[in-house]
């Protein structure tokens, strides 16, 4: 198979990396890449979000399946643009991605369908929000409506900080457009965890679990992050809870779609709180998380290309997914200031002296004058095996004290 990666982070990379060990692929484009990308896949300077080139490029290539990474040319209508013009995509369609590209749309979702999550309200007028938000009590989660890299989640403590937030989001627009309409909600108190599955039309299958950290600092402590590191299998999955979660939320969400002809396929991502009430749904995305797919991928034995032809032929139930029995720990390292203002272009040295069974991958690096160096928030993944997480930690632990750059910042404590 010849495969084009939609993408350039960390994701993509482990996308491709995986892809890369596997005998039914032949070539991997993957557009725009970045440098850890292009010790596996060809780059191709077109945009994740240039979706008319994309397709022109797939079909010139004669590309046989495209691997959408990130949510936003999901949101845009990549797949059905692909599909209208008789393109393979891995990825679900527009009216799907509505469920990350909406957070009104995927609540009203999980209401109509009995799904267990937190009581909500969603607002377009600041002065209505204001007058209500005492009525969810303290903290109190408010959410931006649309897409806002992975930081349009702002929890509360009290009114004060509550209004100022609305402030934020509805009047000075923080996170542009994402923020003209907001969702207010109950704050769930718990143990947040996720899972991704795969899905086809009739199955839904979820992959081994893995823990985020999404808070900057060790301690879970800062401002909220695209992820500072993950671990899988996560240490609070018990075979009851896997099971609960199967049937009340994975089989209930794939009995909604079906209801409301949501030609889903692809990628599930959901976030979960595991409340004293049991597991409740913080949130759905329609694709890989990212850092959590360089755990996961890293311990998937079965072949994912196949996997994805699969998924796309509806041929999902006749898969047998098999995974490692090793746990995998990926620990970011990011720019210092992230994920506020930080800068980049900062040289990174060290990627040399990792021991082999280390892999990087590259989520904000770039070459300049034929040097590595630091493109965005998060840079680079540390990703290692070991027969517990505690043992892959240290692995990693070890070799991110060879790695520097200017400003360099990362958790020390995402496997304990």
């Amino acid at each position: 198979m010849k495969i084009l990666v939609v993408g350039g982070g960390g994701r993509e990379h482990a996308i491709c990396w995986k892809l890369s060990n596997e005998k039914n692929v032949e070539k991997i484009y993957c557009a725009p890449g970045n440098p850890g990308i292009a010790e596996v896949a060809e780059c191709v300077n077109i945009g994740d979000s240039d979706i008319d080139e994309l397709a022109k490029f797939a079909k010139e290539n004669e590309i046989d399946i495209t691997v959408v990474g990130p949510e936003v040319p999901l949101v845009m209508g990549i797949t059905d643009v692909f599909e209208s013009q008789g393109l393979k995509v891995f990825g679900p369609n527009k009216r799907c991605a509505r469920l990350e590209g909406s957070k009104a749309f995927s609540k009203d979702f999980m209401t109509r369908h009995n799904l267990p999550t937190a009581k909500y309200k969603e607002y377009t007028n600041i002065d209505k929000a204001i007058d209500d938000i005492d009525d969810f009590g303290y903290p109190v989660v408010i959410k931006a409506d649309g897409l806002a890299a992975g930081k349009g989640v702002i929890i509360s403590k009290n009114r004060e900080d509550a209004i100022k937030t609305l402030k934020e989001m509805m009047n000075d627009k923080k996170f542009g457009t994402a923020g003209e309409k907001i969702v207010i909600e109950e704050f769930l108190s718990g143990i947040e965890t996720s899972i991704l599955a795969f899905v086809d039309n009739e199955t839904i299958i979820p992959m081994v679990s893995a823990k985020d950290h999404k808070k900057v600092n060790d301690g879970e402590t800062g401002l909220n992050t695209g992820g500072m590191g993950t671990f899988s299998p996560s240490e609070i999955y018990t075979y009851e809870l896997s099971k609960e979660i199967k049937e009340n939320i994975l089989d209930k969400t794939l009995k909604g779609f079906q209801e409301d002809n949501l030609d889903f396929k692809g990628i599930l991502f959901v976030g979960l709180m595991i409340t004293k009430d049991g597991p409740k749904i913080l949130e759905y995305n329609v694709r890989f998380g990212d850092p959590e797919t360089q755990s996961v991928l890293f311990r998937l034995e079965t072949d994912l290309s196949e996997i994805i032809s699969a998924v796309i032929n509806n041929k999902l139930k006749d898969i047998d997914i098999k995974y490692s029995d090793d746990s995998a720990i990926c620990v970011m390292l990011t720019s210092g200031g992230y994920p506020e203002s930080y800068e980049k272009g900062k040289l990174i040295t060290g990627l040399d002296n990792l021991d082999k069974d280390i892999v990087v991958f590259h989520s904000g690096t770039k070459l300049l004058d034929n040097k590595l160096v630091t493109n965005g928030g998060r840079v680079i993944g540390i990703t290692a095996k070991g027969k517990t997480v505690k043992e892959a930690g240290k692995k990693v632990y070890e070799n991110i004290k060879k790695i520097n750059f200017e400003g360099m910042h990362y958790r020390t404590d995402i496997w304990k």
